[in-house]
């Protein structure tokens, strides 16, 4: 079977759970000897592990005829991409894009993040999409994340070959309610163009079977997992003060993600005791109002903003830690409890957090019951029978956790789909046929 998949983020290069969760799944599907990914992203760099996918870059992709050698090519893209498939995908251009701002190469350069004209960056990932449906073959497309929506449709559209698209969160989920019309717009096309749903939680599939009626039968449930930790995460030696105790919040310091229920439970846990410093690692909108309010409730001398992390430093952090903290308001799933329970370090959850409905070896407080949250914190500080046994089973249960499994349980999806829409196909041709 081959997938053609289109992403937003792809690891090293990440910013989010988004990339490390296609990062995991692909690689866990990698298992299956008769599966082919080809996986679609914006700005690939060069680095990413291709030994079990195939990585297409949408910024080397033309959309507009150029007359290029062979040579200037290869030293342009061959980095990351075979320049045969370049030309390839040059004989597929299926419309005149002159209009369109590209290079000299006739393609379209894309930040590869996520910036201010995010919407038209999306559009444009889109029209490339249309040649990489038309020049590869592959069974069936896969749409990570709302941003891949419109890509997937085109495919689709293309080629006649059914979608399956991956909700990895909702603007539900970013926005705690006040969603964006333009992008829930993009969501619910994606959903309903979709001819079958995957949710990282069953939190998330019910808000897309509630707030984008969604039929139920077409819309599942597929947690998340997390990757073994590689030798050299392994080998990271905690740099731990056995005098004090280190509790961390690590992720996007945005509203979604709670860091002000952090950091009044952080307040009342150092009014009980002073032996405890607060981490406040990351990013976000709301970073300069936490270090005011960290200021307003005396603290500043026992709370830490080091700034965003990635790669290695996630690893460093979460393993000089005794105790993580995620007191997500909407979290779709997330996977960084599990990367902090795999490394042995205790944790506290919010209820409201896909997560929560498969792991058992960890506290779970509401998001907003901030006294539970500081007596959980006090608690795995001040008591050592609770440290070690949050410490040893977290990391039991985690280990079992497997992306390889996850893997399985989609391809089921993908062959229950194909046979599926192999039978409407029976009295509905495809786009091609009708053509």
């Amino acid at each position: 079977m081959k997938v053609l998949m289109f992403g937003w983020e792809f690891p090293p290069h990440i910013l989010g759970g988004l990339g490390t969760a296609s990062y995991g799944l692909t690689k866990g599907m990698s298992q299956q000897d008769d599966l082919e990914i080809t996986f679609c992203i914006p700005k690939p760099w060069g680095d990413e592990d291709q030994s079990f996918l195939r990585i297409i870059g949408m910024n080397s992709t033309p959309v507009v005829w150029k007359n290029v050698g062979w040579d200037y090519v290869k030293g342009r893209v061959g980095s990351y991409m075979d320049p045969q498939l370049f030309y390839d995908l040059r004989d597929h251009i299926y419309a005149d894009f002159n209009y369109l701002n590209t290079n000299d190469l006739g393609c379209i350069e894309f930040s590869g993040r996520y910036p201010d004209n995010l919407h038209e960056e999306i559009n444009n990932y889109s029209i490339v999409a249309g040649v990489v449906a038309r020049q590869q073959e592959f069974d069936i497309i896969h749409s990570h994340d709302w941003l891949t929506y419109p890509a997937g449709i085109h495919a689709k559209q293309v080629s006649g070959k059914p979608l399956v698209i991956h909700v990895h969160a909702t603007d539900f989920d970013r926005s705690r309610g006040n969603v964006n019309p333009t992008v829930y717009a993009i969501e619910k096309n994606g959903m309903d163009n979709a001819d079958h749903i995957m949710c990282v939680s069953e939190l998330t599939r019910q808000t897309v079977i509630h707030k984008y009626f969604q039929d139920p039968k077409k819309v599942s449930t597929v947690h998340n997992a997390v990757s073994p930790l590689s030798q050299e995460i392994q080998d990271i030696v905690p740099q731990k003060n056995p005098s004090e105790k280190v509790v961390t919040f690590l992720g996007r310091i945005t509203m979604q993600k709670g860091p002000e229920y952090f950091v009044e439970a952080a307040a009342m846990v150092l009014h009980r005791t002073r032996n405890v410093r607060f981490v406040m690692a990351g990013s976000g909108d709301m970073m300069d109002q936490m270090i005011r309010l960290v200021a307003e409730r005396g603290i500043a001398d026992r709370f830490h903003f080091p700034g965003f992390m990635k790669g290695k430093q996630v690893y460093e952090v979460l393993k000089a830690s005794d105790v993580y903290i995620m007191p997500s308001v909407s979290e779709p799933f997330g996977i960084s409890p599990l990367e902090a329970m795999q490394c042995s370090v205790p944790s506290i959850i919010s209820k409201q957090s896909g997560c929560a409905e498969i792991l058992d070896k960890c506290i779970k407080t509401d998001y907003w019951d901030i006294h539970a949250m500081a007596d959980a914190i006090y608690s795995i500080c001040t008591y050592p029978a609770m440290y070690e046994y949050l410490k040893e089973e977290g990391k039991k249960e985690v280990d079992e956790i497997k992306w390889e499994n996850v893997g399985y349980k989609v391809r089921g999806i993908y062959d229950e789909v194909i046979k599926n829409y192999g039978c409407l196909l029976y009295t509905s041709p495809s786009p091609r046929d009708r053509g």
